[in-house]
Parts: structure tokens; sequence; C-alpha cells
């Protein structure tokens, strides 16, 4: 059979034509785009008939700020909206609440009501924009908000577009912003699966996500895996309650991380439709064709941007959103080049989402269906991840499915360990990061506007906002709608969104929401678990090592016991890699480690600190609340005469709070890619300085 003609690229990048599969070799059906396993692509044509959706991640402090961020980037080129919530509302607390007060509004919009919500899409219409919304924890109250918004701009929840993540195994593995036990999570998770079902045809009711697990030290192989194993136990829980896999399973969504191993991203993406067409025909045998799709939505790696040469950050998002459209993803967010060091500026935004504009418009990567198809490389790839994977999703099968998995820690602690590894790698130069282990310059290149958030500010607008709420609504109204869901919650038939909604559109805040459903749920608190050995067994061979343990011996000997160190996170960031990794690393040097339960205020961090007796308390900071929370920690220490420990922090810290943070006590800071061992040498030579000299001096107020 002779091949049809083929199309010239001047045809393509013209404008003229386009390539498809059957302008360069026929296919036989199984492997065209649009067809059973679906490697190529969800849809026919793929990119030559509808390019991705330029879907960039954000929230600003306040609802009014991120509502003008939005217009304005919807005018500049943006498809579609992408809301990032602050931690207090992840966390299921409104924001004149005592635990957060050094975290309203610094990595994501403060949303307490229904009113910020109406303020969040001022001027947008929700019947025609598509809106992806990133909440897992407090996704009853933020979900049931939406909907009350979009009901006073007159708009239904059939007409409602878009996504919500609500994907809560994930929060358990990684990224921590849980509120509840796993099983009651669970079943919101279902409610809403189900409500969305019954009354939001156009709107996916979850986004099962990888990404948090690959930005935590993932594989790829794992990402993958536990990712889809998520996604049976959603389908498994989603028919438990009654529902027709047809009816749900079309509308299900998925989110994975691009990092920067170019080759492998591309086949994972390709992999991933392949393995999940053939599990869900495997274990649940559907009859709709849309039920076999894996759809999803994109984002490059933070974890691969580096605080050192931050520019060069532009070129590493540029890779991996080249390796997300190549392997066909149907959204795409694109990081800023200085969220190494903060918060994303609006320039770092601007030249995010213009990194897409360019690659759709002047690449010519819209003219080709599936343009890496048929590599020797690629297709070896795709086919080794679909095997490596399902292998970990056999295991995981044989511990009952993902919940059980995830009760009892395992894919955690994997993914832990495969950080640590990672993390040896990095320090012993066998992964090159250039501008931090290999090609380092010695300038400082943090000479751009880097986002500061007036934290005080925020909270005392949305503690203002609050307490009119409270005075002009009706309060009994209030009190009858939560005790109506409190009773919901009880009964295991009772769908709880839709008791949520009426709780929502009485004015009743989403702290207020979720302190009624803790009252039955309870509140989860994690066991503390480390690994050890990963790192100190990567290393043993270092002579580095050998010269510093020398050093902790002599401490030990002089001291009468090893240097002691409490790795600490404080206020309501659940990012925990890197605490978890210095945490297992210092152990495996030869520090005696504590590590303090997430979501410590500062005070509990202190108390922790002094009764554990430690040298020194490591602060591990990435939500940009390091500025309140950790002079807080350092008064505290000092109001219980605890002058001897010493406070070190690392983390996404602006260079520019560096003097700040010495002035108010802290002894070392340390920067994204700092090597560990040499971190460890730091923090042992100032404490042994500390000893001897006892410099530490009474932080300044605030």
């Amino acid at each position: 059979m002779s091949s049809p003609p083929r199309k010239s690229l001047d045809d393509v990048s013209s404008g003229k034509t386009v390539y498809s599969q059957d302008h360069i070799d026929p296919l036989p059906p199984e492997s065209q785009a649009g067809n059973f396993p679906y490697t190529r692509g969800p849809y026919p044509g793929m990119y030559t008939k509808k390019p991705w959706t330029i879907r960039q991640y954000a929230g600003y402090s306040t609802a009014e700020e991120s509502n003008a961020f939005y217009l304005r980037n919807l005018k500049e080129g943006q498809t579609g909206l992408s809301v990032a919530f602050d931690l207090p509302t992840h966390r299921g607390y409104d924001s004149d609440h005592p635990r957060v007060i050094g975290d309203v509004g610094k990595a994501g919009v403060a949303i307490d009501s229904v009113e910020d919500m109406n303020i969040l899409f001022r001027n947008i219409p929700l019947d025609t924009m598509s809106v992806s919304m990133t909440m897992n924890g407090c996704v009853l109250p933020i979900m049931a908000g939406y909907i009350v918004a979009a009901e006073e701009q007159g708009v239904t929840p059939s007409q409602l577009s878009g996504t919500i993540q609500n994907d809560i195994l994930k929060e358990f593995m990684v990224r921590n912003t849980y509120i509840y036990p796993p099983q009651p999570s669970m079943r919101i998770t279902t409610d809403i699966i189900a409500f969305a079902t019954q009354h939001m045809p156009r709107f996916n009711p979850i986004s099962i996500s990888g990404y948090h697990m690959q930005e935590a030290g993932a594989t790829v192989s794992q990402e993958l895996a536990y990712t889809l194993a998520d996604g049976i136990e959603y389908v498994r829980h989603a028919q438990n309650r009654g529902l027709n896999v047809d009816d749900f399973a079309p509308r299900l969504s998925f989110f994975f991380a691009i990092g920067m191993n170019f080759f492998h991203e591309i086949a994972k993406l390709r992999a991933a439709r392949t393995l999940w067409a053939e599990l869900m025909k495997e274990k649940f045998n559907p009859k709709n064709p849309k039920s076999y799709l894996l759809r999803t939505h994109c984002q490059t790696s933070g974890v691969s941007l580096t605080q050192q040469s931050p520019h060069t950050n532009i070129i590493r998002t540029t890779v991996e959103a080249l390796a997300a459209v190549l392997g066909g993803t149907q959204s795409l967010h694109t990081n800023g080049f200085d969220e190494a060091v903060a918060l994303p500026s609006d320039f770092s935004a601007d030249i995010a989402r213009n990194t897409q504009l360019v690659l759709r418009d002047e690449t010519s990567v819209t003219a080709v269906e599936d343009p890496l198809g048929g590599s020797f490389y690629i297709e070896h790839l795709t086919q080794k991840l679909c095997q490596d994977a399902r292998e970990i999703i056999n295991e995981i099968e044989r511990m009952g499915g993902m919940t059980k998995a995830v009760e009892a820690g395992i894919p955690k602690l994997k993914i832990e360990e495969s950080s640590a590894k990672r993390q040896a790698r990095i320090d012993k130069g066998i992964d090159t990061i250039v501008g931090v282990n290999a090609y380092v310059q010695d300038k400082n290149e943090e000479n751009f506007h880097i986002r500061n958030i007036d934290n005080t500010a925020v909270r005392e607008a949305q503690i203002k906002r609050l307490k009119n709420i409270r005075e002009t609504r009706n309060n009994e109204t209030v009190k009858e709608t939560l005790s109506q869901l409190e009773n919901a919650a009880r009964s295991e038939d009772k769908n709880l969104l839709e008791f949520t909604i009426p709780a929502v559109r009485a004015r009743a805040s989403i702290g207020e929401i979720s302190d009624c459903l803790e009252t039955v749920f309870k509140r989860f608190s994690a066991n503390v678990r480390s690994i050890s050995g990963i790192y100190g067994a990567a290393l043993k061979d270092d002579k580095e090592l050998e010269t510093f343990k020398k050093q902790l011996r002599s401490f030990a000997e002089k001291e009468g016991r090893q240097p002691k160190i409490m790795v600490a996170k404080l206020g309501q960031d659940g990012h925990d890699r890197g605490a978890k990794v210095i945490a297992s690393s210092f152990a495996d040097l030869g520090f005696d480690v504590d590590i303090g339960p997430l979501f410590q205020t500062p005070q509990e961090a202190a108390q922790q600190a002094i009764d554990s007796d430690v040298h020194v308390i490591g602060i591990s900071s990435q939500a940009a609340g390091h500025t309140t929370l950790i002079p807080e920690l350092i008064r505290e220490l000092h109001a219980q005469n605890a002058h001897d420990i010493l406070v070190v922090c690392g983390g996404i810290i602006p260079k520019k709070d560096h003097q700040f943070l010495k002035e108010k006590g802290v002894a070392a800071i340390f920067g994204p890619g700092t090597p560990i061992l040499n971190a460890a040498k730091i923090v042992l030579n100032t404490l042994e300085n500390h000893l001897i000299y006892s410099p530490y001096s009474k932080p300044q107020d605030s």
C-alpha cells in the first residue's frame, strides 16, 4: 500500500494545512489518536483541531487582587481560570482563627465565605468560563461557595464547567492539607462526585493528582502508578454509592507534574492514557467509550526550579512545557521563574503564560497529533512505564486498595525514600543541576522584583469582612443549616454537599462549616514517621563525611551527647518534603533528630524543643510565613528562658529577608539547593561557637 502524499512543512508553518497520522503512514485503528487505548491521545486530531487550554494557577492574598489578576490574564491570552487558595482556607480555618496568624493570604487567596467567592468571580461569566479549583480538605464549603456564587450570578449548576481537585488520598500521601481522617474524607469526595454526576454534567468533580507526588520526590513510575491507583479507588467508592460507572467516569480528570526528565515525561502521559484505559476495561468494563479516556492537566515542576541563577528557570519551564505538549496534555500551567525565591510576581507570571503562547502559536507543535509517536525510544519508554506502574498498582491492590495503603503509610514512605535517594545523587554530583552542583557562578541574580504579601493587612481586611457578615446575616438560619449539616454527617445516606449549599447560602463561614463536620468526623493528625539509612548509604565512601563524623564524635565527647536538632514546620504549610529529607539525612549523618508534627504554632514548637532538650530548631519554610512565624518562635523561646536553643531555617526564603531574620535571632539560613552535608557542617560549627561564646542576643520587637 502506498502512503498518502506528505504535506510540506512550509504548508504547516503557514497555517494552510496540518499533518495528521494519515499524512505520514497508515496506522491500525488501535494506534490512532482517539481510539482505545488512547496512547496517541484521547481525541482524534488532538491539537490540530483544538490546542490545550492555557490555565495559569493563581491566587493572590485577597479576592479583589486575584480577580484583577484573572481579568488581566484573560484579556492577555489565558483561556481558563485556576484558583489557588491560601493555607487557612485549605485547612478549614477562618482568617480570624488564632492558628493561622502567619498564613492568611500568603500562598493563595483567602476565602472565608461566599462573599469572598462573589468578589473572586466578579465580572467573570461562570456560565461560559471554565474554572479549576485546587481544593481538597475544605472541598465542601468551597464547592458550595462556587455553586452559590454562580447562582447569585443567575447561573445554574448544570451550566458550570471546570474542575475541582477533590483528591484527598494524595493529601494523606504528600501534600497534607487534609482536615478529617481518611474514611470520612473519602465519603466527602464521593458525595461531590455523586452531586456533580446528577446536577453538573459539564463539570469534572475530581482531578486525580500525581503532581504533588513528584514534587515530594516520587519517581516517574511511582507518580504514574499511585495516581492511577487513586483513580481506581475513587471509581470503586463511587460504584459502592450506587453510581453507574458510565454516569461519572467520563468526567474524571487527572493532574500530572512535568519535570526535567524530558522523554520520560512525554512517555508518562502516553503510558497514563494507555494504562488507565486498560485498567478501566479490566476492572469496570464501561459501555461508554468516554469512560476510558484519561484527560489531564499538567503543571511544570516547582522543585526543579533553583534559587541560584533563577533566570535559568525560564529555560527549565520551557523544556517541561514542551514535554507536556508533546505528551498530549489537555491543559497546562507554567511556573514563574522566581518561585524558588518567593511567590510569583506579575512579571514572572507574564513570562510563564507567554511561554505557552509561543509554543502554541510560533512552533507548529499544534500541527501534529502525536509527533513523537513511533519513535523507538518513546515507544519503549511508554511500554516500560506501563509495566513498572502495573507492578506497583498490583502491590497496592494486594493491600486492599489505596485507602488501606494510605492508612498504612506505605506510599508516603516509598516516596520519601525516593526523595532521599534523589537528594543524595544531587549532593554527590551524579545528577547535574546547572548553577547548583555544576557550572556554579559566584554572583547574586536576585535582582528582580519579589512579590511581598502584607499578611497583617490581608488578615485584618478578612476579619473585618467576617465581622460584617456575622452582624448582618440571619444567625438563626445559619444555626439551623449547620445543625442539619451535622445531622447529615451522622447519617451515611445523606449527600453532604446538598446540606452544605444552604449553609453557604445563609452566609455560614468555611470555618463554621468545617467545625460543624469536625464535631462528627474529628480533625486528623498524622503519625510522624521518617526513613533512615538512604542518604547515609549513598555517601558512605565520602571522605568529607568521614571528616564530619570525626567532628561529631568530638562534640559528643565534650558535651556528653550527640548534637540534637528538632526539625519543625510552622503554621498550616503541609509541604514536608524538605523537612523529611533534612530529618532523615541529619540522622544518617549522626545528629540526634526530633521531628515536630505538622501545623505547629510557634508556641507549640518552642515547648516541644524545650521539653526535648534540643540544641537546635531547624525550621523548614515553603509558604512565605517565615517573617511572621519564625520571629514569634524566637520570642517564645526567650520568654521561657531558652536562650541556649539555636534557630536555623531553610526553604523558599528570599535573600532580602535574610538580614531581617538574622536580626530577629536566626543563626543560619539555607536556600534551596544547599547540599545537606554542607548545611550539617554549618549547623555543627555554629552550635560549637554558640556553646563557647554564647552570642545569642535578645531579638528585637516586631
